[in-house]
């Protein structure tokens, strides 16, 4: 089973969206909290694959409960849902490592392959947010190392790094490359180290950056 944190203060919201995690027989939501302190707590206290995290709540913002999580352990999963189509909350959550930005007005099958996406790897960017967020990131200065960089790679990790570009997950790119899932991982790990960025958010924006789409 896939175990779920859910951060969202508002309970009838909250149990909307448990529900629509639920519907898939391989997840669950193992805690729900009302605020990101809370979620911070929980996310130390159960085995988490992923945390769905809304971004105004009391105490501690979601923003601020990705940037702890995340702190003290980098390969962490977060996947942004709230109401606001707000390009600077997304900007931030992105910068901080977030997996994804998702609005609330989506419905059960986008929540759902948008969580299946970030588990594999991938980047999930609400449509509405993607179109302004995208070239703010891309444009962004000292975010990536030099494209004179890209010597380093082989005729491999360059085709994996134009598939990350493009968007695609792990289990996307093992099936066009006939390659198992954890040998792509090796190589984005490999790349992400050669590169020297932190994480699949940076390998994508350098990709796009750079030409190699």
């Amino acid at each position: 089973m896939i175990n779920i944190l859910l951060a969202e203060d508002q309970a009838l919201v909250r149990q909307g969206i448990k529900m629509m995690i639920e519907q898939h027989p391989s997840f669950r939501v193992v805690a729900e909290v009302a605020n990101g302190k809370e979620a911070v707590d929980a996310y130390e206290k159960h085995l988490v694959d992923l945390v769905l995290m809304d971004v105004r709540m009391p105490v501690m913002t979601g923003i601020e409960a990705t940037k702890v999580i995340r702190q003290r352990d980098p390969k962490a999963k977060v996947l942004i849902l709230t109401t606001f189509a707000d390009d600077e909350y997304a900007m931030e959550a992105l910068r901080l490592g977030a997996l994804g930005y998702l609005l609330k007005d989506a419905d059960a099958a986008n929540l759902l392959s948008s969580i299946e996406s970030c588990l594999n790897g991938g980047i999930s960017i609400d449509a509405s947010v993607a179109g302004k967020v995208v070239p703010r990131l891309i444009n962004r200065p000292g975010q990536a190392p030099s494209s004179m960089e890209m010597v380093e790679l082989t005729s491999r990790e360059r085709t994996i790094l134009q598939l990350v570009g493009e968007g695609k997950n792990n289990q996307e790119i093992a099936e066009a490359l006939h390659l198992s899932i954890g040998t792509v991982k090796n190589h984005v790990t490999v790349i992400l180290q050669k590169l020297g960025l932190r994480d699949r958010t940076q390998l994508a924006i350098f990709a796009i950056r750079n030409g190699v789409v």
